[in-house]
């Protein structure tokens, strides 16, 4: 088995991905900004550090002997500045993870990027709720930040075709890849940590 590095390991799709790793057998470097504050994350075969997704030396430290890295790291609220974060992030994804020598990254990306069978991105519609759009424009930025990675980074940006449903647990259904978004879509943070966990290291569901 391997050792995956996940930044973001304390928030909701960061756990997850934690958690299908290890039921993998994989070991795991779990990236927090607070490791006091997400105690609950450690246990066997997970290595609990500190961590900054937006400072490259942070990540090559926290990837050093791993096969792969899965980012699920965000900033959001009052007092963040999530535009100042993606893009750093994928700066310092993009210069950190090839100097520990590791190749592959699987991202947390968000539908609204996604185009509809229109064309258009979910974001540029006019009903789009004005509030989360800031959010939303700082992911983009970050995407294209990553659209610049050196090539020897395999990476994949990877969002669910509408939203989560945040009660669900693991249904086994598997995943299905769309080549573009539907606002009605759902799946679980446990499905989706399947999937990000597939496309990371190339097993089965």
């Amino acid at each position: 088995m391997g050792r995956i590095v996940v930044y973001g390991a304390g928030g909701r799709a960061g756990r997850r991905a934690v958690a299908e790793a290890r039921r993998r057998g994989h070991e795991v470097v779990a990236v927090v900004r607070d490791p006091v504050k997400h105690a609950g994350v450690a246990g066997e075969g997970i290595r609990l550090v500190a961590g900054d997704a937006a400072d490259a030396d942070a990540v090559a430290a926290a990837a050093a002997g791993c096969t792969a890295a899965i980012a699920a790291a965000a900033v959001y609220g009052e007092g963040t500045d999530p535009d100042a974060f993606f893009r750093g992030s994928a700066k310092a994804l993009a210069a950190g993870l090839p100097r520990a020598g590791v190749a592959r990254l699987v991202l947390v990306g968000l539908a609204s990027l996604l185009p509809d069978a229109t064309g258009r991105r979910l974001l540029d519609d006019p009903a789009f709720p004005a509030e989360f759009r800031p959010f939303c424009e700082a992911h983009a930025a970050g995407l294209e930040v990553l659209r610049s990675a050196p090539p020897e980074l395999d990476w994949l940006y990877v969002s669910p075709a509408g939203d989560f449903d945040h009660d669900a647990g693991r249904t086994d259904r598997g995943y299905r890849v769309r080549s573009h978004g539907d606002p009605g879509e759902r799946i679980s943070y446990p499905d989706f940590a399947v999937a990000r966990m597939h496309l990371a290291v190339g097993e089965a569901p």
